[in-house]
Formats: C-alpha cells, structure tokens, sequence
C-alpha cells in the first residue's frame, strides 16, 4: 500500500520517501538494480545520436535522476534521457553550428541543457502545466514517428560500419548517408549488428524481464575482448574517461541559436515526463501533479546542466522495468544513481571496449518502436482531426526537421483546440409564454463572446413574440471586460427589440468580478439577475423592458 497522500503533499524533499516501510527496501533495491542494467547503456547509446561521447550519457544517470528523486511525485518513474529528447538535442546542436564539427560542444551542451531547465521553471512559476498538457496525442505521435525514423535510418551506417551518427541532419541526409556507406560495409560489423538487434527484440518479446541492453553490452565487450573483433575492422567508441562528471562553466556564444530547440527539448520532456508518470501511476497512489512534475524535471535539467548531461526527462522503457521490478519508492532511483557512480569511476577502460555497432543497436530496437503505425490506424477510425495532425506532424519532421516538426504540430494542435473552444455552445429552448430560455454550454471568454451573443439575438429572431430571454450563465466562473461589454451590447440589442434580458445561475466567482462594473450591479438591482433558470423563466415580465441599466458598462 502506498504512503497516506495527504503526507506526500506535505513533504517537498524525497516526497514519495513520506511513510517509508523497511519491508519495501528489497523490492526498490532490485528494482534499481534492474532499471541500471537497462538505462544505463541505454543512455550512452542516446548521447551518441547527438555525436556526444558516450560518458554524457552515463552522467545523465546520475545528477538530474537524483534530483528528480528528491523532488518528483512519481514514485517509479526513472529520469535519464529519451530518443526523441536526444533526437532533438541533436538536431538543436547542429542547427546552432556546435555539434560534432566543433572542438568542444560540452559548453554549449551545458547551455542548452540549462535553458531548458530555466523555460521548465519559469513554466512552473507561471503554473502553465496543465496549459502544457493541452498538446494533443496526435502531436506526440507524429513527432515520436518522425524521430524513430529519422534516427533509425541514421543509424543504419554505423550498422554498416561507419563510425559517424547522422540522425541530426534528418531524414534525407540519413538515407543519402546509407547509400554511401552500402559500398564500404564491414561484414564483421554487420554480423555483430545483426546479432545484437536479434538479441534485443527476441529478449524484449519473450524474456522482458532480462536486461537486454545489458546482455548485447557486455558480448560486444567480451567479443573485443577475448575474440579480438575490432581486428576485423569492427569500430570501437572513444576512450572512456574515469570519473565522475566535474562542473564546467557553460559558454554563451550561441545562446540565441540553441534557444528555440531549447524551447522545443523543454516542451517534449514535460509532455514526456507527465505520460510516464500517469501511465505507471497505480491506483491508491498521489495523483501526479502538472506542476510539481514541471518544477522537479526543471530542477533536474538546470542543476544537471553544469555536470555534462544531455537534457534529461522520464523515460518510458526503464520506467516500465522499475515499476516491473517492483520499484515502490524513488529509492529505486537513488540505487540506480549509486550504480552509474561506480560504472563511471570503475568501468571505464572496460567501456572503452565497447563496439560503436551495439550501441547503434541498441538506439535501432528503441526507436523503432516509436514508428506507431497503430495509433494512425487508431486516429483515422476515430479523429481524422488527429489523424492528419499526426500525418502532417511526421511528414515535416522527416522532410523539413524534427524542431519544425515541433513547432508545426503545436501549432496545429493549439489551433484545434482555439477551434472547439470558439464553436458556438447554446441550447435554447422552447419559449415558455414569452419567456426563451437560452443556456450557455461553454463559458464566454474574449474570442468567442461575440458569436454566442449573435446566437442568442438569432434565437430571438426565429422566436417572433418573445418579450423576455433568460440567459443561463451557470459555467461563467470567471468573466473579463469584453465579456461584460458584450453581455452588457446584448442587452442594449434585446431592449430596442422590445425584450428584457435576464441572467439566470451566475457563478459567484462571476457574479462578484461582474458587480465592479455598473451594467451588472444595475442588473442586479433592477432584480434581472435570478438563482436558478427556473426563476428566471418564472418571473413576471416588467411592463417595458428595463433601459437605464445597458447604457453604460464598465
């Protein structure tokens, strides 16, 4: 059973630690045990899409989890990096001109790492969570299929034998980078690709629960090793450092170029960050809050940033294996931390061994499963909106770049959302003598408050007799100058018609915004303003409707 919620809320350091049981201390140490095995290769092979060493990758384990680990609301969640964050990271670095082709892309790294930090705290303070939340499923998709391919098919020339990663320069640059590489294959290098992607998926479908990164590692490293495979021309990565990531200054040199993919990086690793957290949540356990979610992946980006990692978020699949593993608590994650301290000060030289083509491998089988074929299939049967959303989301990605991708799916998504918002929401009823109730579906705001109040004086139209409208406000909770000014031109429209306006279940929340301005407070003198639409249908008609009150709104 899982901590009272109430002292969850409470505590804002190691929050999912409130109520901590000794009979839970096994199952979080498996469990972070078992999600290392996967995340941390996992990890050094994502750095190696953006061209970043691999040693990047293994610092992402450690600070930015930790402090997720002390600040986050999901008690399973595992925080490192994910394909489409280091996919965009990637591309985000070649855009700004600091990718492979400089000397030094950690300071700028840092830099990108920590603007993505400071955009998700600013996000917290402004509580724009659940703003956030509002891009759609279909955007995700689309992005999620763009990057799976693109990096992908990026990653078909190190299968081949190649030794640089292409995947930040899109799709079309991936395929014409396969076509040059076909000639000069290293067989060798393919065979070991072959064996390591066969391994992952036969493992992923009939033993899941076996640490399939871990396994194709650790035979890459023992095929060097004691078979001597890199003498047939199979690729090594870079020399590993041993250590632990020291603190370095960032550079601000390109600040301007890497801030729009800073924006694009935050977006996706909350929206990431928040799937993964509701999706292993269990019930009885706190709901995930939009904004501690923001504050905690924030906090892990920006204090992380100045230790060397790419920008960190939930990720999905060593998510599954710590809830799998029985993870209760973020102690799983500490021992997870624990355990890319001791790979990074002891294993070093042991990684050094490690082929480029396992680790290519290893980014193949995980982004593959992001082409989601099922959810268009899915979407077309039930959204063609979404459908098209997510087609066009993928399409730009792959032709024009994952960071336009972003921006285009936001785009699209926030205008269908302006779309349905706008969408005139009035039931009208039957006149009741000369009374035409008028209900308000939606509350009004400034974009749509014009066309409602066109519904209502259409109404009345097609209503020949009415001497009385009854206008049920009951989803008004809030309500701004240009909501009044309208309600206050409708009523001004109904009396020169000849008929009395009338509010009916105003919100108190409204009602007291509203009283600021003269028009309301007139109304409500005037007794036009009525508890329930009952009341207001019920009530006598004056015998020329009221006039001094619309004259003048504030």
């Amino acid at each position: 059973m899982s901590a009272p919620a109430t002292a969850h809320r409470r505590r804002l350091f190691f929050p999912t630690l409130a109520g901590y049981r000794r009979a839970w201390l096994g199952a979080d140490l498996l469990a972070g045990l078992s999600a290392g095995a996967v995340v941390i290769p996992q990890a050094m092979a994502y750095a190696t899409i953006a061209n970043l060493p691999v040693q990047v990758g293994l610092y992402t384990c450690m600070v930015p989890m930790l402090v997720y680990a002390m600040l986050g609301g999901s008690r399973a969640m595992s925080v490192s990096t994910t394909s489409t964050i280091a996919t965009l990271t990637a591309t985000t670095l070649v855009a700004a001109g600091v990718a492979a082709g400089s000397d030094d892309p950690i300071p700028d790294l840092i830099v990108l790492t920590l603007l993505v930090g400071v955009i998700l705290l600013i996000a917290r303070l402004a509580k724009l969570g659940s703003l956030v939340e509002n891009i759609s499923r279909a955007t995700i998709v689309g992005i999620q299929i763009g990057v799976g391919a693109t990096v992908a098919v990026g990653q078909l020339p190190k299968l081949l034998g190649e030794t640089t990663d292409v995947s930040a320069h899109g799709f079309i640059r991936s395929l014409e980078a396969v076509g040059a590489a076909l000639p000069a294959a290293n067989w060798a290098t393919i065979a070991l690709s072959a064996g390591s992607i066969v391994t992952l998926f036969v493992l992923k479908r009939f033993l899941p629960r076996v640490p399939g990164p871990l396994i194709v590692v650790a035979a890459g490293i023992l095929l060097v090793a004691f078979a001597g495979i890199d003498d047939a021309g199979v690729e090594l990565i870079a020399p590993v450092p041993q250590g632990f990531p020291v603190p370095e200054l960032p550079s601000f040199a390109h600040i301007g170029e890497l801030l729009p993919g800073a924006l694009a990086i935050a977006i996706m690793a909350f929206l990431e960050s928040a799937a993964v957290a509701r999706g292993i949540r269990k019930p009885g356990e706190t709901q995930i809050d939009s904004n501690q979610e923001l504050f905690a992946t924030g906090a892990a980006n920006t204090i992380g940033s100045f230790f060397q990692v790419v920008p960190a978020a939930g990720g999905f699949s060593q998510s599954a294996v710590n809830q799998g593993a029985g993870a209760r608590t973020q102690l799983a994650s500490i021992v997870t931390v624990v355990l890319a301290v001791l790979v990074a000060l002891f294993l070093g030289p042991i990684l050094s061994l490690l082929p480029q083509a396992t680790l290519a491998a290893l980014v193949f089988v995980a982004v593959i499963g992001l082409i989601d074929i099922g959810s268009l299939v899915r979407f077309w049967r039930i959204s063609r909106n979404d459908f098209w959303i997510a087609v066009v989301t993928a399409a730009v990605g792959l032709s024009a770049g994952l960071l336009l991708a972003v921006a285009v799916g936001i785009v699209a998504t926030l205008g269908v959302v302006l779309h349905e918002l706008n969408r005139v929401r009035v039931d009208v009823e039957e006149p009741s003598g000369e009374v035409l109730p008028v209900r308000l579906v939606a509350p009004l705001y400034t974009a749509n408050v014009l066309a409602h109040e066109n519904a209502v004086l259409a109404a009345v139209e097609e209503h020949p007799g009415v001497r009385s409208v009854a206008l049920e406000l009951t989803r008004q909770g809030a309500v701004s100058i240009t909501v009044l000014d309208t309600l206050a031109d409708l009523d001004r429209e109904l009396r020169g018609q000849g008929v009395e306006l009338r509010l009916a279940a105003v919100p108190e929340a409204g009602a007291a915004t509203a009283r600021k301005g003269r028009w309301f407070a007139d109304l409500e003198r005037e007794g036009r303003v009525y508890p329930t639409l009952v009341e207001a249908v019920a009530a006598p008609i004056a015998q020329s409707p009221a006039s001094a009150s619309a004259d003048a709104a504030e």
